[in-house]
């Protein structure tokens, strides 16, 4: 008879993995909702110690102020950056045929540039060739943002859930273990919350110190568009791995409208920072806000990225917090005190 129930409950523990393998996707943005809907709930809660008179916002509202809030930030943004870089764009598209003729002749001077046998004509094919693949890469992209729009307001959704009936949610979850381990495991995930939590604070710090470094390098670089780079480069920091990718490739692009030089500066700045932020900043900040050892920020980032991808980095260092005080609480054994104590 035991031998059938092992047999049994075998068989349903893999029927249950086996369904999470083919929705891993909707899991994973339910979880994704759920960790952010932690990581956020202390602001909200900021938010709703606002009073004006006698009233004061609830939860919903908190979270409509800070939904509209980032709304704003980002039309002030945009309505302050995109004007000039419109209006510079359309001057550079004017005289895009005297740029590759000025190319062409720079090339010639370069040494043994009369063995390459460079053809200003050839040149300039090759980079409208180029520009003709960027374009065609941006349309691309732009697919893909706008495929990624429905799970991103779906993530919108269930996390301001998650943040109105959160805590319902919360005792719904701790209410399926046994009565006896109920109060240990409430006590558990309360103290990750607040681990978890501390996070953000870590990330904003990194987002500060990049976009206040490119802020003042591309500055004293004289690089065009300065103020913007360095906001979309603290802003993009917020995603791992893709995030300085593109911001360089971006600083590089608007660099290269002026000399080589800059190019080449800001290529080294980034790859000045890139190794103190990774090797440096990233272990000791987030050890100072999640208390975790900076080889275990690395190693969860690294694996995070294995696993999902993108978003798996993106999550690494709240999951690794999360699973750090589980371990710390059933699996790590602890001395026990003694009576004199």
């Amino acid at each position: 008879m035991n031998t059938r129930s092992n047999i049994i409950f075998a068989f349903f523990i893999a029927v249950v993995l086996y369904a999470a393998w083919q929705v891993r996707d909707a899991l994973l943005l339910i979880y994704v909702s759920a960790l952010f809907a932690v990581i956020l709930s202390p602001i909200i809660e900021h938010i709703r110690r606002i009073r004006i008179g006698k009233w004061r916002p609830g939860r919903g509202a908190a979270i409509i102020i800070l939904f509209v809030g980032l709304a704003v930030v980002i039309a002030l943004f945009f309505t302050l950056a995109v004007p000039p870089i419109a209006r510079d764009l359309k001057e550079f598209s004017q005289e895009w045929p005297q740029r590759v003729q000025a190319l062409s002749e720079k090339l010639h001077h370069l040494p043994y540039a009369d063995r390459l046998n460079i053809n200003p004509d050839t040149v300039r094919q090759h980079l409208s060739a180029v520009v003709g693949t960027l374009i065609g890469g941006a349309a691309g992209i732009l697919a893909g943002v706008a495929s990624g729009l429905g799970k991103f307001f779906t993530f919108l959704i269930l996390m301001a859930y998650f943040i109105l009936d959160g805590e319902r949610a919360f005792r719904w979850g701790v209410s399926l273990f046994p009565v006896v381990h109920q109060a240990r495991l409430a006590s558990t995930l309360e103290r990750a919350r607040n681990r978890i939590s501390r996070w953000l604070l870590g990330q904003l710090a990194l987002m500060m110190i990049l976009g206040v470094g490119c802020l003042v390098v591309f500055g004293l670089m004289h690089i065009r568009y300065f103020y913007v780079l360095a906001v979309i480069a603290g802003i993009a920091n917020f995603v791992p791995m893709i995030g300085p990718i593109v911001t360089v490739v971006l600083a590089s692009a608007v660099a290269g409208i002026d000399s080589f030089a800059k190019v080449v500066g800001v290529v080294v700045f980034y790859a000045v920072y890139q190794q103190t932020e990774s090797a440096f900043l990233t272990p000791r900040i987030m050890k100072s806000t999640v208390d975790l050892p900076g080889s275990a920020v690395l190693v969860a980032l690294a694996i995070g990225g294995q696993v999902a991808g993108l978003v798996g980095a993106f999550v690494a260092v709240p999951t690794a917090a999360l699973a750090a005080v589980l371990i710390d609480e059933y699996l790590v054994k602890k001395p026990a005190r003694s009576e004199s104590a």
